[in-house]
């Protein structure tokens, strides 16, 4: 991966499989991290992950959306296991203990803290981006929070074999923060 972004990981799945980074070499990743009781956001960008998937047809095999949990105390694999059905029958929910979160969100530079920290009805605030990982395990830029399902124009020139394509887009390449135009050749 990016020396700056992302990174190995080792957590274990909705199903109670444990996974690495390498189990999905080969797929393009859209990577999230959010936690199942969010109110809000991330229903909301799942829901966009799930329609971009669908929206590259059956090109959508070569993408693998991945989603991590930062409350691993409440999101556990079978609580996962009911949770990432609920929006899209690809979507991998990844749990762990509090240390291998942590270390995988650091990896993302993602930023999450409980509120209030003591309470059994804390909310998690944290960053809301979707990170995108090519298929060797490097990073390739981010989606910023709010993001719509039209992420596929950025996809579909990632994807094996795609067709020519151009188009601009809110796309984060690397540390990038202007719109980024994604072409390919004809």
């Amino acid at each position: 991966m990016d020396d700056l972004m992302g990174g190995p990981f080792a957590l274990i799945d909705h199903t109670g499989k444990p996974r690495t980074d390498q189990d999905f070499r080969g797929k393009l990743l859209l990577i999230y991290f959010g936690y199942s009781y969010c109110p809000d956001v991330c229903p909301t960008d799942l829901q966009q992950i799930a329609l971009a998937v669908d929206r590259l047809g059956s090109a959508g095999v070569a993408v693998r959306p991945l989603f991590i949990t930062v409350d691993p105390e409440r999101d556990t694999a079978a609580h996962l296991a009911d949770y990432v059905p609920l929006f899209h029958p690809r979507l991998i929910g990844l749990t762990g203990s509090a240390e291998q979160i942590g270390r995988t969100a650091l990896a993302y530079k993602v930023y999450y803290a409980k509120f209030p920290p003591d309470s059994p009805d804390y909310v998690v605030d944290h960053s809301s981006f979707i990170y995108l990982v090519d298929e060797t395990g490097k990073y390739i830029g981010f989606f910023p929070p709010g993001t719509s399902a039209d992420m596929v124009e950025v996809i579909k020139p990632r994807l094996p074999a795609s067709p020519s394509i151009l188009v601009a887009t809110n796309f984060m390449v690397g540390r990038c923060t202007a719109s980024a135009i994604a072409s390919a050749a004809r």
